[in-house]
């Protein structure tokens, strides 16, 4: 069965009725349309996705007024006023809340390195797993210090790992195929990839969480992320391609004559999951699914940095309103973020010249995203302060 998303049109308005407990309650429309389907397969990753702003004007209007009755300046709290508005229409709610925030980090491996592509050997996938679960890495550090929920995912590591409450085995092979000489994966295992992604989002969702984000680790991802992005948006493969571990001008332009071609052998791929099959990882695939499955549960999404950015884009060419729910924690310094951001029409709560992965900008923006929240909840009104304006 193709992997079909069915929607309702964002043209579609809803009444809404305010509920005991503060939150509208909007209805939906009956009316649905198609995303065309693609070639790759998928028996269960569909759904009824009910796009954010889709929302009645009704909702949106309530929470503008509530966000501008605050005791400040119309506008003062800049991109915090904005994110409280969305977070409140990805809710249905006027209170909105953060519920059991969680990042799972996809991993695996890719044959591409053995091409050269990457500043660091293969192993180092497998290592920094152990350096996860162990607490040891810039993302374990940053989710423990915000209490946010941290799983790793092995979606298809070229390796043996020791079990670990934290590690959820869902490998799909040992890293993918070199990709210069055939496809990454196969149809099958691109869509296997999907729904794993897609149940380990409705796990958590089912756990009590409405607020994901997800990160990656595998050595080669910016080879594969850069090559779904000149794909997908027709851009100059150079303006995609950036330095990803550290490489420097020599192997830079060594992994640019690589990724080129790469391209010159799979000229046929031009539909989003044939060219994630072509080029994509096992945990980029798991990403894909996992974006399409927490839009389709109404959960706030956050986005990391290039790779996650790329996942993204391929679930975004599926799905446009996708969109509605993501909130992009940085703007990585990453050559093709920018560029990405540009086409998502994002802007990023954070630029920090970031570029390591793993989740680690989701983490260190999340409380801003807890801030938009706190003040649209407690901060006091006008009249419940007695301040005249």
């Amino acid at each position: 069965m193709p992997l079909d998303f069915v929607i309702p049109p964002l043209s579609a308005t809803a009444p809404c009725v305010t509920l005991g407990n503060g939150s509208l309650h909007c209805s939906t429309s009956s009316i649905h349309g198609v995303v065309p389907s693609a070639s790759v397969q998928s028996s269960s990753i569909h759904g009824v996705v009910s796009p954010a702003s889709m929302q009645s004007s009704a909702l949106n209007s309530a929470l503008q007024a509530k966000i501008d009755q605050k005791t400040k300046p119309l506008g003062s709290l800049g991109q915090l006023e904005s994110l409280a508005l969305q977070i409140g229409l990805i809710q249905n709610s006027l209170t909105p809340k953060l519920n059991k925030p969680c990042i799972l980090i996809f991993a695996g491996d890719h044959g591409i390195v053995e091409a050269g592509v990457s500043a660091y050997p293969q192993s180092v996938t497998a290592q920094m797993i152990a350096n996860f679960l162990a607490g040891g890495a810039a993302i374990s550090v940053f989710a423990r210090q915000h209490h946010i929920d941290l799983w790793i995912v092995d979606a298809g590591v070229n390796a043996d790992l020791n079990s670990h409450p934290k590690l959820i085995a869902a490998k799909i092979g040992k890293g993918t195929r070199n990709f210069l000489t055939q496809a990454a994966m196969t149809s099958e295992e691109c869509s296997k990839a999907l729904q794993a992604g897609a149940d380990q989002v409705l796990h958590q969702y089912e756990s009590g969480s409405n607020c994901i984000g997800f990160g990656e680790m595998g050595i080669g991802n910016t080879s594969s992320a850069a090559l779904l992005m000149h794909c997908l948006l027709d851009m100059p493969l150079a303006q995609c391609v950036g330095r990803g571990t550290g490489l420097n001008d020599e192997q830079l332009q060594n992994k640019l004559t690589v990724l080129q071609q790469a391209l010159t052998q799979h000229k046929s791929a031009t539909e989003p999951l044939d060219v994630l099959a072509t080029f994509g990882g096992f945990e980029i695939a798991m990403m894909v699914g996992a974006y399409l499955k927490a839009a389709e549960r109404g959960m706030l999404i956050l986005v990391d940095g290039f790779i996650a950015s790329a996942a993204l884009l391929v679930a975004y060419k599926l799905y446009p309103h996708l969109l509605d729910y993501c909130v992009f924690s940085h703007v990585s310094s990453e050559l093709g973020h920018q560029a990405l951001l540009t086409q998502f029409k994002a802007k990023a709560l954070l630029n920090m010249e970031l570029r390591l992965g793993e989740g680690s900008g989701i983490a260190l923006a999340y409380p801003l995203v807890q801030s938009a929240v706190v003040f649209l909840n407690e901060m006091a009104t006008f009249a419940e302060a007695g301040v005249d304006h």
